[in-house]
């Protein structure tokens, strides 16, 4: 055998060993009481979805391609055993905070992290040889390739973050403007929920993660009832500190019976005044941030317009001298 065979043959033995350590994991958690309970559990939630699923199809609903590829992820995710019930909280917790409330977003999620990890470890596995200082050593490529399928597991967390701290920051540059339109809904007559509701109609063009929050939350106080528990649920769901302010602030004047309209007109100053200063605070940070660029790219090019002529005419003058 040549070296090209050998190589390949590790490659996929270092393969085959990634999926016999998975299979060993899918073991382990499916031999206790534990696993088999979870198991069940899994299982009912895939048959629940499914029956669902059918049941909609039954209908008349017309699926299209990407709803069916998120079908079949969810139920590769609902299958999973890597995971278990407090993660996969958490992680619904995250992606709510990000905008996806659907029941198979966890799933689809917990999918792509697995085959996100399945790619980063094959292709490390495939172009191992090229590496410096590690392609030679066969265990070196194994740790590099195990190392790789964790961090290909973790990128899409980070992913999911980062769009939840994206849509924070709409959400909060926007929630002055918001204030202002629930004083003036409840200077008018109008009640919690139907001020609510009405804020949200107006900031669908204007934010319209903000908007869809304010609908649901109209919603859950149509439908509950429960003013408190729909109020705490738009602050876990926006987890804003001014929200959360908010949410504080309406929450005791429904208790106490003081005006909601005077507390909102106080609240709104302060976050206007509050923002207003966030917006300084970026202006006057510009400055120090403009430094670094501005020598990098626009000095040189000022030099070199300001002394390329008398450096040409000081070449020419010595080759002439010559």
């Amino acid at each position: 055998m040549n070296q090209n065979e050998i190589e390949t043959l590790i490659n996929l033995l270092m393969l085959f060993g990634l999926f016999a350590a998975l299979a060993v994991w899918w073991a382990t958690k499916h031999g206790g009481t534990r696993g088999r309970i979870a198991e069940r559990a899994r299982m009912a939630a895939a048959t629940h979805r499914s029956d669902s699923a059918a049941a909609a199809q039954d209908d008349g609903e017309t699926s299209t391609r990407r709803e069916r590829v998120l079908r079949r992820l969810a139920r590769i995710g609902d299958k999973i055993p890597l995971f278990d019930a407090k993660y996969r909280l958490k992680l619904q917790k995250e992606m709510v905070k990000s905008g996806y409330r659907s029941n198979l977003a966890v799933s689809i999620l917990l999918a792509v992290k697995f085959f996100c990890g399945l790619a980063c470890a094959a292709a490390t596995v495939m172009l191992g040889s090229r590496i410096p200082m590690v392609g030679a050593y066969p265990a070196a490529r194994g740790i590099a390739m195990l190392m790789v399928f964790i961090v290909g597991m973790i990128v899409p967390e980070y992913v999911v973050a980062f769009r939840a701290s994206r849509r924070r920051k709409k959400m909060a540059g926007c929630l002055p403007d918001a204030l202002d339109l629930l004083v003036i809904c409840t200077n008018a007559g109008n009640s919690l929920g139907v001020s609510i509701r009405r804020v949200a109609d107006e900031l669908k063009t204007i934010c319209p993660p903000l908007s869809d929050e304010f609908s649901l939350a109209a919603d859950e106080l149509k439908l509950s009832g429960d003013s408190t528990r729909a109020l705490n649920n738009l602050a876990e769901r926006i987890d804003l500190p001014s929200i959360r302010a908010l949410i504080s602030t309406l929450t005791q004047s429904m208790r106490y019976g003081t005006p909601i309209t005077q507390a909102l007109r106080t609240l709104s100053r302060t976050e206007r005044v509050a923002h207003i200063v966030s917006l300084e605070e970026k202006a006057a940070k510009l400055a120090p941030k403009m430094v670094v660029p501005m020598m990098l790219f626009i000095l040189p090019a000022i030099i070199a317009i300001a002394a390329g002529p008398a450096v040409i005419q000081l070449l020419a003058f010595i080759a002439g001298n010559k």
